[in-house]
């Protein structure tokens, strides 16, 4: 490898990696033009330092392998599996059964009307019991709010459901 000062993987958060490699910004921006976001300051200190390369890819609808081995090609890092990486993160995590879901927020309502849902899904979380499923239905992807459920230990799981809807599913252990 001619490039190691972060090796490129699904789970590399986008922050780390323009940080890195700075130069890859605009490779991004190029493969999944939403990323054009990342120019703004505040966008880029909240969304790019929880989003990964995974979370990328499925907002850019392109395989999470070709996405990871564009990068490291770009940086000179030897490319890896596709088959591997798409298995791999293609996968629900363990955690999830869709009859764990115990408690579910649409929040878009909230959102049209200029409220922040942020307390409300945090206070939600506080009340989760263990081994259950929090779904939280937003029209973007809340980088902010899930930050702060990772910091109160709660795992996640993204899914881009249309363009503009995600479900963000929350598990407490």
């Amino acid at each position: 490898m001619e490039n190691t000062k972060l090796v490129i993987s699904p789970k590399t958060k986008i922050l780390q990696l323009i940080e890195a490699y700075p130069q890859l910004e605009d490779v991004l921006i190029e493969k999944i033009p939403t990323f054009k976001k990342l120019k703004n300051p505040l966008l880029r200190k909240t969304v790019a330092k929880i989003t990964s390369i995974q979370q990328a890819a499925i907002i850019g609808e392109i395989e999470v392998g070709d996405l990871v081995n564009l990068l490291r090609q770009e940086v000179g890092q030897e490319l890896i599996s596709m088959d591997s990486i798409n298995a791999e993160t293609k996968n629900k995590p363990k955690w999830f059964d869709e009859h764990n879901i115990s408690q579910e927020l649409d929040v878009r309502d909230m959102l049209a009307a200029g409220e922040h849902p942020v307390n409300q899904v945090i206070a939600d979380l506080q009340q989760l019991k263990s081994a259950t499923i929090y779904r939280l239905i937003s029209t973007f992807i809340p980088a902010p709010l899930i930050d702060k459920a990772s910091s109160l230990s709660f795992s996640h799981w993204v899914v881009k459901e249309t363009e503009e809807l995600f479900s963000v599913y929350f598990y407490k252990e």
